[in-house]
């Protein structure tokens, strides 16, 4: 079995994947945007001049998705975050995924120790559960 060294990567790579996924088995126009620094993972085109980003979290465990780097406030913008549980390399396990849109994320962020800005996966399973797999969020 081959393992790249960066494991976060993976992760990400993982969660974007997955997402892009289902938004495919939903008949979504969904297309991967490319690029190292980037805040747009997904774009899915609706309409003509309508098109909705998608920033997508992955993390391997269940503790918490670093959120520094988020585009809080834009209409349209959606936050995927994507939990595989702790068993990312067993893929018979579904990953818990929360579709936020990106006009609820401050009351959701939460400001670590140390200046990380995260988004807690207890917060998420306690007090964001309406977020959980809503995939109509984005059709």
């Amino acid at each position: 079995m081959f393992l790249m060294g960066d494991k976060g990567y993976n992760t990400n790579l993982a969660a974007e994947f997955n997402v892009l996924s289902v938004l495919h088995r939903l008949g979504l126009d969904a297309n991967l945007t490319l690029g190292n620094k980037k805040s747009v993972d997904i774009a899915i085109v609706r309409d003509a001049g309508e098109a909705y980003t998608i920033d997508v979290k992955g993390l391997a465990g269940k503790t918490g998705w670093p959120i520094d780097d988020i585009r809080a406030g834009k209409e349209r913008h959606f936050l995927v975050f994507v939990s595989f549980l702790g068993k990312i390399s067993q893929p018979e396990v579904v990953p818990e995924v929360y579709i936020v849109p990106s006009t609820e994320m401050d009351w959701l962020a939460y400001d670590a120790p140390g200046g990380r800005r995260l988004l807690q996966f207890k917060t998420m399973r306690d007090n964001a559960s309406r977020f959980k797999d809503k995939w109509d969020l984005l059709r």
